[in-house]
């Protein structure tokens, strides 16, 4: 296979398991981090101490602190940064040369949605704003169930690289045909965003009723996996209302294969809030959902479906849509109930659309 200059702009955990994936696979990886520690311990020792310790990393994989230099003059370029942090990362590169004359093909890693006047946008609808013209209609969304510190050591991984261009979608299949990935294409761009999104949701949740089903003579393997169909359902009705053109998109890997991995990995940092909101009452630190988006620094990493939560009751609003694992969430963060008046709901109340 050829060798591809790439440039990966987000140095964050999944971010730099795909870099060192592609790295690994014989391709030119630069990353862009905004830390120099960061941005150091990858040049010098070849390691993300940060968000990614305890991986070697190749050395065709280099860091840089300078965005710029890391978009310009790349055949592949792929966006890593954080929902909250998305557009006005992008908005740094769109005059490089070759993302400006459309040169460089982008592919987007970033899971959730994006605040607008409008209510909440995609991922990919947002950038086509921010980005040059050329790229509407061309940029792909790559998902699927994987955790970065199996990425990162080339254990097996499928991922789904959706576009509106199927010469897009199958450029990217193909740059990343390396050891340990399987990669499909989609065109269902907008189902997705939404099974990346929304799966976060749920699997905060799935995090709270595993941390109860340990001392628990209710909860328990049962029970999660009912709370795990459930939210698949919620997702797909959420997928349906936004425009998703694929029902079977919702069965794939992008689908119930992300939202598994991420409810029952011991990786998942949604998971991991879910348990700490049981386990050491961490909510107890903010006045309410609001509060908790504006200092969600605090929480030491950042779990993207507190973030989602918030545009996934908006969007349940605006579409009428009654979805109650996700609107408990929802409630719970803005401590308006409990999590345990929650679960009791979901899982002894049952859910009709189960």
């Amino acid at each position: 296979m050829e060798s591809k200059n790439v440039g990966v702009i987000g140095a964050g955990a999944w971010g730099s398991g795909l870099a060192q994936a592609l790295a690994r696979g014989g391709h030119r990886v630069q990353i862009w981090a905004r830390e120099q520690d960061v941005v150091d311990g990858i040049n010098n020792e070849h390691e993300n101490k940060r968000y990614l310790p305890g991986y070697p990393l190749s050395e065709n994989l280099t860091a840089s602190i300078d965005i710029r230099e890391v978009a310009a003059n790349k055949e592949f370029l792929i966006l890593a940064s954080p929902s909250l942090y998305l557009a006005q990362t992008a908005s740094q590169i769109v005059d490089v040369p070759s993302v400006k004359n459309g040169s460089t093909t982008i592919g987007v890693l970033t899971k959730g949605f994006i605040p607008s006047e409008k209510g909440p946008r995609l991922i990919l609808e947002t950038l086509e704003d921010v980005l040059p013209a050329c790229y509407k209609g061309s940029l792909v969304y790559i998902s699927g169930p994987s955790h970065a510190e199996e990425v990162v050591i080339g254990k097996l991984t499928g991922l789904i690289a959706a576009s509106e261009s199927p010469k897009n979608s199958i450029r990217f299949r193909e740059l990343l045909r390396v050891n340990g990935l399987m990669v499909y294409s989609s065109l269902d761009v907008v189902g997705v965003q939404i099974c990346a999104a929304a799966k976060n949701v749920i699997a905060v949740v799935f995090g709270s009723l595993d941390a109860v089903s340990e001392n628990s003579d209710v909860f328990g393997d049962n029970a999660e996996s009912l709370l795990l169909a459930a939210g698949l359902n919620e997702i797909q009705r959420i997928g349906i209302a936004m425009g998703a053109t694929h029902a079977e998109t919702f069965s794939s890997i992008a689908g119930v294969g992300d939202l598994d991995v991420t409810c029952r990995s011991k990786y998942g940092r949604n998971r991991r809030f879910g348990q700490d909101i049981i386990k050491t009452d961490i909510l107890s630190r903010f006045k309410d959902l609001d509060d908790l988006i504006a200092r969600i620094g605090e929480v030491g990493y950042l779990s993207e479906g507190a973030v989602a939560c918030k545009f996934v009751h908006q969007i349940a609003r605006a579409h009428n849509l009654k979805l109650t694992i996700c609107d408990g969430l929802y409630r719970i963060l803005n401590k308006e109930i409990k999590p345990m008046d929650l679960l009791h709901e979901i899982l002894t109340q049952g859910n009709k659309d189960a």
